[in-house]
């Protein structure tokens, strides 16, 4: 079996994962929340009235606080819909996965063993904590 075969075999063993099937079950749900997808129009609009508000040449410093406050309002509605919560557990879970892939594989592009290498790495994700990358 070469390397594509053996990708293809991962794909396959990623979409029969758990944490996938949560992922895309979640996603759907979140497609067919009709309540989720009006407050997220809602958002996008504001945003869009927001930005609008901010690049005025008269701008009104009361009115973008408003708006401000009110986008910030809706975003709080989206991201405690339940629909919301359980799609960014989901992904959050599959992106762990994910990460975890990549780990062994970047291990073993470095030449270490893949059936032992640790799958989580120590990086934060920020440079400003980091001794380097090895």
């Amino acid at each position: 079996m070469d390397v594509i075969e053996v990708a293809r075999e991962l794909g396959k063993a990623i979409q029969a994962d758990e944490r996938f099937v949560r992922y895309a079950k979640a996603r759907l749900a979140n497609d067919a929340d009709t309540d989720l997808q009006n407050a997220i129009g809602e958002f996008n609009i504001k945003r869009m009235e927001l930005e609008k508000a901010v690049s005025d040449e008269n701008k009104d410093d009361e009115l973008v606080k408003k708006l401000n406050e009110e986008l910030r309002e809706i975003y709080g509605k989206v991201m405690a819909s339940p629909s919301m919560v359980e799609y960014n557990t989901a992904k959050a879970m599959l992106d762990q996965l994910v990460n975890e892939v990549n780990t062994i594989i970047s291990k073993s592009l470095d030449g270490e063993d893949p059936a032992t290498c640790e799958t989580h790495d120590a990086c934060t994700g920020s440079c400003a904590t980091c001794g380097g990358c090895h």
